[in-house]
């Protein structure tokens, strides 16, 4: 069940693409709502992805974690994570430059960003 509605979601995440500066509330619905979406589409609990202070999400099939600290942790802030989202960033510049953190094996989500890709400006 999804705790973030698709549609509050996704204005949100435009809502941010138009402004970066968006108000807190705003961002945080933008970062649940796109950690909820992850969740689908890579479900599991092998790797998690935390976005302090608005959500983490536990995803990718494979040995599932518990208790403590995760084998596959990937840490980044909310800015960072919706420029991947959208594709403003790679993850190898991310990663690169400091602005991600991804310990394990597992914890390299590339082929899974951009996963809401910005849509084309027509002219």
């Amino acid at each position: 069940m999804r705790r973030i509605d698709p549609s509050a979601g996704r204005q949100a995440v435009q809502d941010w693409c138009a402004d970066p500066q968006v108000p807190r509330p705003t961002l945080a619905t933008a970062v649940r709502y796109t950690l909820e979406e992850l969740g689908l589409q890579a479900p599991g609990r092998s790797v998690e992805v935390r976005v302090p202070p608005f959500g983490a999400v536990q995803v990718i099939e494979g040995t599932t974690h518990r208790r403590g600290t995760p084998p596959n942790v990937v840490e980044l802030s909310a800015a960072t994570w919706l420029a991947m989202v959208v594709g403003d960033l790679a993850w190898a510049d991310a990663e690169e430059s400091g602005d991600l953190r991804a310990s394990g094996g597992r914890a390299d989500l590339s082929a899974y960003l951009p996963l809401l890709p910005r849509r084309p400006v027509r002219s």
